[in-house]
């Protein structure tokens, strides 16, 4: 019996060693191992475990379940923790803030993407130019090399809906700078404006249009670097923001692990709702106050 239970640490160690290899390496650990020692050198393709397919579920959750539906979730659980239909209100209330966030945060990636895109537009515009197009069949095989439709509905090259009368007035002889002025009007395509310019002198002045691209590109170019710069710069006063609003949730889970029931002292007295009260306006007034600086600071 002694011997039986000195061996059970010994067991139960082999046991866990095995496991922690079983999950590492996964059950088709070694048709791999034999995969790559008979594959002469050729490329093997490994194909995910069963399970992993878990992430495509995912990831078309993430997709239809959109963040701020969790604001009415969070407010249902708070609302059963503290007895009391006022979480409840609140999260529902907070969808719509939460959905106007979410798109101002999609407009303004889109409108990241969309420079990028004339940028690239710039570029491609330049080498084709020097290759010894002319500007509206330089200007076409641009836009098809650099652009393209994504998954945010950009246009070509960051043409956007403007796309077909940009390209058709290159086509046709029409007029191209007033077509790009057109289309610098969306958020993002402010560089359109420069290749305007720039076309209108190089066309009608007959200028180097390839040398004021290359110098449109690199302003350009400049300019996001500085803007990437400056947000990164920005990081930490959004992250001390974002620490000193989560302040009063640690403040109520402190409460509840020493047995003080913050929720139904907030929810059930009168000098509680007068807290939370004066408290959520003071929250709202601070984050509104320190994202005000930041996008003054990004404004400037």
């Amino acid at each position: 019996m002694t011997g039986v239970v000195g061996q059970m640490p010994l067991g139960a160690a082999a046991a866990c060693a095995g496991a922690a290899i079983w999950l590492w390496g996964g059950p088709h650990a070694a048709p791999k191992r034999a995969q790559l020692l008979l594959a002469g050198g050729g490329v093997v393709v490994e194909r995910p475990p069963p399970w992993w397919g878990l992430d495509d579920v995912s990831r078309r959750l993430r997709g239809r379940w959109r963040p701020e539906w969790w604001s009415p979730v969070l407010g249902l659980a708070l609302g059963l923790l503290g007895g009391s239909a006022l979480p409840v209100v609140a999260g529902v209330a907070g969808v719509p803030l939460l959905s106007r966030m979410r798109r101002a945060r999609s407009e303004r990636r889109a409108a990241e993407r969309r420079a990028d895109e004339v940028i690239a537009l710039c570029a491609a515009l330049a080498g084709e130019v020097r290759a010894g197009r002319q500007p509206g069949e330089a200007l076409r095989l641009a836009a098809r090399q650099s652009g393209g439709l994504g998954a945010a509905g950009l246009g070509a090259a960051g043409l956007g809906a403007a796309q077909a009368s940009v390209l058709a007035a290159a086509r046709f002889g029409g007029d191209v700078p007033g077509a790009l002025a057109a289309a610098a009007r969306q958020p993002g395509a402010d560089g359109l404006l420069g290749l305007a310019a720039c076309w209108r002198v190089a066309v009608d002045q007959g200028a180097g249009l390839a040398a004021g691209l290359d110098r449109l590109e690199a302003a350009l170019r400049a300019e996001r670097d500085q803007r990437a710069d400056l947000r990164a710069q920005l990081a930490g006063a959004r992250s001390t923001a974002v620490m000193l609003a989560g302040l009063p949730v640690l403040g109520l889970l402190l409460g509840t692990a020493l047995g003080a029931d913050p929720l139904h002292v907030l929810l059930h007295s009168g000098v509680g709702l007068g807290c939370l009260v004066v408290g959520g306006v003071l929250e709202g007034l601070g984050m509104w106050w320190a994202t005000r600086i930041v996008r003054g600071a990004e404004g400037e």
